[in-house]
């Protein structure tokens, strides 16, 4: 069974980054030299996903245009002598099928998947959150291990996790495994608990590969914390009607890049810019010479 479709839901209103996210999504926000989504793009097309669906909301159309063919910048690019920065545009090119749909009510990241029902059918895909980079310059192949174990243990869904300090896991859906492994079964995850009724500290890590049982899971939820359709519940549902789902830990190599906050966005941005194999040693050492008070 290939696992090939890649649902990423971009609609929430980034409401932790105003100003910056007025006019523009946090999604688009640039970490490094790329903005968030294009990492997760990436990683996803890397992985195999062949056909990517956004949810997208209001104020999201430059998603859409910038995965886009732009022929205009290409040939202004020719014309001037800048042919170097085509290769900046090589995303543009990738072996992917782009679709768009609107979530319509801004209900909840499970309400932001079950609008993606009618595309998916009843085949098994994968949710990629469209805020969050796995591993630095996304070079993780979590989704490609989560997709085999999927398929290899005949489960209703795998989920990715991290390890979380235990002061934050009131943040996050939190697992109870089973067993003390990289892959583990369910035996229940928890939508944002205390830390006196977190049964971990694994949290839910932006990435999910889903059966298609999960959108009658979706249906049939009520909402939970804040009015909204939690997917964290969906998953609780189906493992508490039998259903088989399994966890993943992310490596160590694969830190979670989390754009939701200013403060997790600016480290982001200077962990990938120190990374960058070109302007890296220099911002280095222009930040060495900053914190120590010897730069004018």
């Amino acid at each position: 069974m290939q696992i090939n479709v890649a649902v990423v839901p971009v609609a929430g209103l980034g409401s932790r980054l105003l100003p910056a996210t007025k006019s523009q999504p946090k999604e688009m926000l640039p970490v490094g030299r790329k903005p968030v989504v294009q990492y997760v793009v990436e990683e996803l097309t890397r992985v195999g996903m062949e056909q990517m669906l956004f949810i997208t909301g209001q104020g999201k159309t430059s998603i859409e245009n910038h995965f886009d063919l732009n022929h205009e910048l290409i040939e202004n690019l020719r014309e001037t002598g800048k042919e170097d920065l085509l290769a900046e545009l090589d995303y543009e090119r990738a072996p992917i099928r782009y679709f768009f749909t609107r979530q319509r009510q801004l209900l909840g990241l499970g309400h932001a998947v079950l609008c993606a029902r009618p595309f998916v059918g009843d085949r098994p895909f994968v949710v990629a959150l469209g805020d969050s980079i796995i591993g630095m310059n996304a070079q993780s192949d979590v989704v490609r291990r989560m997709a085999d174990a999927f398929v290899e243990n005949k489960a209703d869904a795998v989920v990715a996790f991290e390890e979380v300090p235990m002061s934050d896991v009131h943040r996050y859906g939190v697992a109870q495994p089973k067993s003390n492994a990289e892959l583990f079964e369910l035996a229940d995850v928890i939508e944002k608990p205390s830390r006196e009724e977190a049964p971990s500290n694994l949290a839910i890590a932006a990435r999910y590969v889903f059966a298609p049982n999960i959108f009658d899971a979706l249906d049939e939820i009520l909402p939970g914390k804040g009015g909204e359709i939690q997917l964290t519940d969906a998953i609780r549902k189906v493992i508490h009607d039998g259903g088989r789902v399994y966890g993943m830990c992310l490596r160590e190599n694969e830190k979670r890049y989390d754009i939701g906050n200013f403060e997790s966005y600016f480290r982001a941005f200077v962990e990938f810019a120190l990374a960058d194999e070109k302007f890296g040693p220099d911002l280095r050492q222009y930040l060495e010479e900053l914190l120590h008070g010897n730069h004018s």
